[in-house]
């Protein structure tokens, strides 16, 4: 039985980002709280929320009963008609997200909601340009993964979405402007975004679209005042600023949103992932009251034949309800304060960590080879060749029961909101004995 169903997988599906031979899967039966099992009986720690998007933990039966009762009254509706749980996820939105954001436009996941929050702003103001950072993913459509500046977009950078400009992040570990500190990258990084604005005609630019908080490109943290500043510079130049909350939403860094911890409104922003917990496929893009008013007399002319799907809106509406409940926001935070501090002691015990960026529980270990250097233990977009300590880590954690994202130099930690100090203490237990193979790659 256990290898048929790893043969139907293998034989008659394709798997995401990569090469289809030679994937071996872990065959998972069921998931419970932080952790997932094999169909041989393993146990596996989840410490990136299978796709830091599982916020309250795996097997919350609470979603399993709120979807069966919507589904026993309607499972589909089309999206021209008004429903009960529709207009109550709305609202509750509103309520939940920052200031004057007011109306959500429901899609099937982040992307989604980046292709329209894009269109959105196209539409409103008049205007085509969008800029991004490099480092930066903002998911895997022709518009979202052109709008993203992950080296994943490069296979198909020859059909990219046009108008789409990169800035440089405020990477202060890594600042591409050799600052002193963190405040000064920042400074650097505005007047380089203001400058690119300004080459670009700021009456081309429709929007500024960045992460709440950087997700898989490394956790970069920004500087305390440079969200603020960008909203100044969108209100300077009639940009509209997009805020990616789809990683970083409901919960994950200790605050409801990313964005939160800037104390910022963005004219937009985009939902998904968190939204449902990943339970089913649901992300929205949420905008303010001046541009729902807008769109009162002119046409919005964006649709999905499954937008505001009842049974997933059923599925956030108990999600919220139980994220707010058992204060996950609050526990995020705190829990994210306890793996800094147990990270910091990791750091004593491992000359490969170079740098640990974290806001709730959405953080990345960064390793390299010499502290003083930075010289990355993989480089960035690394070939093949070069990751053998990337693929060392990753199956030493595999093999050790967890699974978590590594990627090049990086391993994340983005555990469950609901997660206890014992599994933490598990994790990093493990995330321990994968750091031991990087320090072989010190000099």
């Amino acid at each position: 039985m256990n290898e048929e169903i790893l043969k139907n997988n293998l034989d008659y599906t394709l798997f995401s980002w990569g090469k289809q031979g030679g994937l071996n899967p872990i065959n998972v039966s069921y998931a419970e709280g932080s952790y997932f099992y094999d169909r041989e009986g393993k146990r596996y720690l989840d410490f990136s929320s299978q796709l830091m998007n599982v916020n309250i933990g795996h097997g919350n039966q609470r979603i399993t009963e709120a979807v069966a009762k919507q589904m026993k009254e309607m499972s589909y509706a089309y999206p021209g008609m008004a429903t009960d749980v529709r207009g109550r996820l709305g609202k509750k939105l509103a309520q939940i997200t920052p200031g004057n954001l007011t109306k959500t436009f429901f899609t099937l996941g982040g992307a989604e909601a980046i292709e329209n929050a894009i269109k959105l702003a196209r539409m409103y103001t008049g205007r085509y340009k969008i800029i991004a950072h490099y480092r930066a993913y903002h998911g895997a459509t022709y518009g979202a993964i052109s709008a993203g500046g992950d080296p994943r977009r490069f296979p198909v950078d020859s059909q990219a979405m046009p108008n789409v400009v990169h800035v440089e992040n405020p990477y202060a570990y890594r600042c591409p402007w050799n600052s002193s500190s963190v405040e000064e990258c920042g400074q650097l990084a505005l007047e380089h975004l203001e400058r690119v604005i300004q080459f670009e005609n700021p009456d081309s630019v429709a929007g500024i679209l960045m992460e709440g908080e950087s997700g898989s490109s490394g956790c970069i943290k920004y500087p305390p005042m440079y969200l603020k500043h960008v909203r100044a510079l969108c209100d300077k130049y009639g940009i509209m600023m997009i805020d990616d909350e789809v990683m970083s939403g409901f919960g994950r860094t200790g605050k409801m949103f990313g964005i939160d911890h800037h104390e910022v409104t963005p004219d937009i922003m985009c939902l998904a992932k968190g939204l449902t917990s990943g339970y089913l496929p649901l992300g929205g893009v949420v905008v303010s009251d001046k541009i729902a008013a807008f769109f009162q007399d002119n046409p919005m002319t964006i649709g999905l034949t499954y937008s505001a799907h009842p049974t997933l809106c059923a599925a956030a509406l108990e999600n919220i309800k139980i994220i707010q409940e058992d204060n996950l926001v609050q526990r995020a935070a705190e829990m994210g304060q306890y793996i800094e501090q147990e990270v910091k002691k990791l750091k004593e015990k491992h000359p490969s960590i170079g740098d640990f960026r974290n806001t709730g529980l959405l953080g990345c270990i960064e390793l390299v080879k010499n502290r003083e250097t930075k010289e990355p233990t993989v480089p960035w977009n690394a070939k093949p060749q070069e990751m053998k300590a990337t693929a060392r880590m990753a199956g030493k954690i595999r093999e050790l029961g967890m699974f978590t994202f590594v990627r090049w130099n990086w391993i994340f930690i983005a555990p469950p909101l609901n997660i206890t100090k014992a599994e933490v203490d598990e994790g990093l237990r493990i995330v321990s004995q994968a750091i031991a193979i990087a320090d072989e790659y010190c000099n």
